[in-house]
């Protein structure tokens, strides 16, 4: 199904000074860092070729022409005359993006570009006009929808892998690795970003939410030697109340996810036995309540059934905290599809 590009969304919501973008342009990627110079297109802002977005402020491009489908690749390039400051900035995005310097936004290749591994700067989203009927969910939750682990410019994070298993409609990624249910730390806790990340997302039709391991591990793994207080059962379960009361008296369809387990986890401080009854107790709360339109098993798809509380270990990308390419396959495997339709 082909769909019209709409505008490209840049951010300086973070920034702590003006943002100055010289020039802009979008293009179909090819491989790398190389575009199809035919498809090559100078994006306006009212008009203008180039942009200053005060600290706070965030943009859509005036509409682009042409077509385009789903799975179809496509690179953004930014002229940056001048320091940025603090960046806005997706820190584990798991996408491939090059730096080089002058301006090379028309340029078909960038051979001696910096290679940027796995974040992605600045960059927002795209909007594309789409049919109408179309089913916009939002995958709205850390670091397992986000992408860490998977293999960086492979599409393997959990929205695409759900996003090939759909026949119509589309997933838009809003996780934030890190990112927390009730408190800010990395990122603005779920119940602050909600507006902004889920409400405000053109056409959105349904939500996935995959809250809890950060509300369990981050306080003990910012500063192992002093951790903060776990939040209780009982806190987690009304913060999940709080957000899908919002998101339904918004008219969303809303699906949770259960916490995916993490014992034995590299990162010093995480897993702590605490965390681990905590993670149960929700668990069997997510799977048993009608707080949500429907449940997807996470924990129970991912999860090695000699041992629970860790990730299966084919589905491990290795730190038994984030899901590898398979993992995020298995993931995505496990949800109802019938739930992601009008």
């Amino acid at each position: 199904m082909a769909v019209r590009p709409s505008g490209w969304r840049l951010s300086n919501r973070f920034g702590r000074q003006p943002l100055t973008v010289g020039a802009a342009r979008w293009g179909r990627r090819t491989e790398g860092h190389r575009i199809d110079p035919a498809t090559s297109v100078p994006l306006t802002f009212d008009g203008r070729a180039d942009l200053v977005l005060a600290p706070g402020e965030e943009a859509v491009s005036d509409p682009v022409p042409g077509a385009v489908a789903a799975g179809d690749a496509f690179a953004l390039s930014l002229h940056l005359p001048y320091d940025t400051g603090l960046a806005t900035f997706s820190v584990v995005a798991s996408e491939t993006g090059y730096a080089a310097a002058g301006d090379v936004t028309a340029e078909a290749a960038l051979p001696d570009a910096e290679l940027l591994e796995v974040s992605r700067y600045f960059v927002s989203g795209v909007d594309v006009l789409a049919p109408e009927g179309t089913a916009i969910a939002v995958a709205f939750g850390d670091s397992w929808m986000e992408g860490a682990g998977t293999t960086p410019g492979a599409d393997a994070r959990f929205p695409d892998q759900l996003n090939r298993l759909l026949d119509r409609g589309w997933v838009v990624n809003q996780g934030i690795s890190g990112n927390r249910l009730l408190t800010d730390e990395i990122g603005e806790a779920a119940l602050t970003r909600v507006h902004r990340d889920v409400l405000d997302v053109p056409g959105v039709t349904h939500v996935l939410l995959n809250f809890g391991l950060n509300d369990l591990g981050s306080p003990g793994s910012i500063d192992p030697g002093a951790p903060q207080p776990l939040p209780t059962a009982a806190d987690l379960i009304e913060g999940y109340r709080e957000l899908a009361a919002l998101l339904k008296a918004a008219g969303l369809t809303v699906v949770a996810h259960t916490i995916g387990p993490y014992a034995g986890t590299v990162y010093e401080g995480y897993d702590t036995e605490e965390g681990r009854a905590i993670r149960r107790e929700v668990n069997e709360w997510i799977r048993t309540t009608d707080t949500f339109d429907a449940v997807t098993d996470v924990a129970a798809a991912v999860e090695d059934p000699d041992d629970p509380e860790r990730i299966l270990p084919a589905y491990d990308c290795g730190d038994h905290l984030h899901l590898n390419d398979a993992g995020t396959l298995a993931m995505a495997r496990a949800v109802d599809l019938s739930y992601l339709k009008l």
